[in-house]
């Protein structure tokens, strides 16, 4: 029988600010950190949307974390600073430099947030080309608009998603429900940390002709 793992607020709030403490890429000074029932909240202001993901990843990777709430701020000071031209050229280079990426997407640049548009033919390549841009110095946000082909037929998608989830963790692929409509695959069960959550996401996103993955996925203890 699987139980949520519970700590207490207060240690669940020293963990998630060493941790930030320890991650190099987060100016860990800015960002406040409260937990009410598990749930953490991060607020303040951060030099880069890049140091915004990381923040939230960083509280993700604790045990006990029920959900984050992220309340931080972009606040771009001295060379973070970039033109909408600017940060349109530079993302137009890093994609076409992206061996993950296809080179025909469309990049639209407003006030600092990029809009990405076009068609791959995996989810994977979508996931990847908003990793590409997410760092570029002067983005403010990411929005990812990119969509997948529909593939002429999706073959044994199910047993690709779980014998890929076999390889990353055997013993949680075992809890983990694969269910596949279509095109459109849902994910149910309990698995212990975020980065399960996300490894069992990243194989359902790379099974062939998958256009859509519901991640019900929910964090226990065994």
């Amino acid at each position: 029988m699987f139980n949520f793992f519970e700590k207490k607020d207060s240690q669940l709030q020293d963990d998630v600010i060493k941790e930030l403490n320890w991650d190099p890429s987060v100016s860990e000074s800015q960002i406040a950190v409260t937990v009410k029932d598990g749930i953490v909240s991060l607020r303040g202001s951060v030099p880069h949307f890049y140091e915004k993901s990381r923040a939230e990843l960083a509280a993700q990777r604790i045990n006990g974390v029920r959900a984050v709430v992220d309340e931080l701020e972009v606040d771009l000071m001295g060379i973070h600073k970039r033109s909408d031209e600017e940060i349109a050229r530079v993302a137009i280079t890093a994609l076409q430099g992206s061996y993950y990426v296809p080179k025909d997407l469309k990049v639209v640049v407003n006030r600092g947030q990029v809009t990405l548009s076009g068609q791959v033919d995996w989810g994977h390549q979508k996931n990847s080309a908003a990793n590409v841009v997410r760092p570029l110095m002067g983005v403010m946000a990411v929005i990812n608009d990119i969509e997948i082909k529909p593939a002429a037929k999706v073959v044994d998608v199910k047993n690709r998603i779980e014998e890929s989830l076999k390889r990353i963790a055997e013993k949680e692929a075992k809890g983990i429900q694969v269910m596949v409509n279509f095109d459109r695959v849902t994910l149910n069960g309990i698995v212990h940390t975020f980065s399960e959550i996300a490894d069992a996401e990243y194989a359902a996103w790379s099974a062939p002709g998958v256009m859509a993955v519901e991640n019900n996925l929910k964090l226990g203890y065994e």
